[in-house]
């Protein structure tokens, strides 16, 4: 087994194992990826403050989420398709979330269904939703989530419509994967990777499946959410999904300080800067660069999170010193997954960890909730 150090490393690994749809499906954006380009650079470009002469014995990454406890500043996020990284890849991450000690989001264009997942693991998880045009099915997807115990309802709000991921189309990508020559090849070069999910509990979408009206195969199905994605979606519907859920809500998707206002006047429970990784709106702004902004406009009112190119620890403290409270990540976590299963997404953590664990150190802080614009260099 090789020496992994870093999240290039489990992402190096995870390119070699997995079929190159799903490895693009995960690393990849739309358009010309120039706002997924953005994430990474302009995190990139901060530079830390290094301070000596301090005492930074007994260091703490604790924070609360929500109201929930954490390890260290950082969730798991939503991500379609996880479990065709790995067999049942949403049980295998959130396990390894909550042995870790932070909390993991079930999509939900999962594989595994909240019921698996439900099943698979000891205390409460929570789910993501999209509004669908079918606000029935919406509906029966808060209620399943109440009966499984999630603790959070992530509400993502940047899907109304889907913006063009040029590497899936190019791919061929469905689920299960389209079988042409180029998939076929790319499949025999990844037995382990084939046989491996061909073992999981599912190989479709697990939230959908015998759910949807007339879906007698996996194209009616995918006919089906084609359609659903609403650009009708509304503050209104956010008023709704909040008084049918009666939890902890979280609104994902905000970029702009003017929608951070009116989502903190909605009592929301915590607001995500995000660009959905650079998969929605090219050319938008690095959800970094949005950061400072968003949280001037809630003032407290909310907590204020962040995504978008999170790959180490470093990442996570610049984020919280620009003005988030916690973070959340995908692709790093992923990269984990495809790589090493269960025991990768959890070395993508205690990586993060200790990366973050170090960066305050040398940045002269105690306390991860110590962080503020003074650990940046101008």
């Amino acid at each position: 087994m090789p020496v992994v150090t870093c999240i290039e490393d489990l992402r190096e690994l995870a390119r070699k194992r997995v079929a190159r749809a799903i490895f693009d499906y995960v690393d990849r954006g739309s358009y010309s990826e120039a706002t997924l380009n953005a994430n990474r650079a302009d995190l990139e470009s901060l530079a830390l403050r290094q301070r000596v002469g301090i005492d930074v014995d007994k260091r703490s990454t604790r924070v609360l989420m929500a109201g929930q406890e954490a390890r260290m500043p950082v969730a798991l996020a939503p991500a379609g398709l996880t479990g065709l990284n790995w067999a049942d890849g949403e049980i295998l991450a959130a396990r390894a979330a909550e042995r870790f000690g932070v909390p993991f989001t079930l999509s939900t264009m999962s594989i595994c269904s909240i019921e698996d997942v439900a099943g698979g693991v000891a205390k409460p998880f929570w789910f993501q939703l999209y509004v669908m045009r079918d606000r029935g099915f919406s509906a029966s997807l808060i209620e399943r989530a109440k009966i499984a115990g999630c603790s959070a309802l992530v509400l993502t709000l940047d899907l109304q419509v889907q913006g063009q991921r040029h590497r899936d189309l190019k791919n061929g990508l469905a689920v299960p994967p389209t079988l042409t020559l180029g998939t076929a090849l790319d499949v025999l070069r990844k037995p382990g990777w084939a046989l491996n999910v061909l073992r999981g509990k599912r190989k479709s979408f697990g939230n959908l499946e015998g759910r949807i009206p007339d879906a007698s195969s996996l194209t009616t199905l995918s006919q089906w959410i084609a359609g659903q994605f609403d650009p009708t979606l509304s503050w209104k519907d956010v008023e709704w999904v909040k008084g049918l859920w009666g939890g902890k809500l979280i609104l994902k998707g905000i970029l702009d300080a003017e929608d951070a206002s009116i989502a903190a006047g909605l009592g929301v429970d915590a607001i995500v800067v995000s660009n959905h990784g650079g998969r929605q709106l090219d050319g938008a702004v690095s959800s970094i660069r949005a950061l400072p902004e968003v949280a001037e406009a809630v003032k407290g009112k909310t907590e204020v999170w962040f995504d978008g190119g999170i790959r180490s620890g470093q990442d996570v403290l610049k984020a919280l010193a620009l003005g988030a409270s916690a973070t959340m990540i995908g692709r790093a976590f992923l990269y984990g997954l495809g790589a090493m299963g269960e025991a990768g997404v959890t070395r993508a953590l205690e990586i993060i960890r200790a990366e973050l664990d170090v960066t305050m150190a040398l940045c002269g802080l105690r306390d991860v909730k110590d962080a503020s614009p003074a650990i940046l260099r101008a």
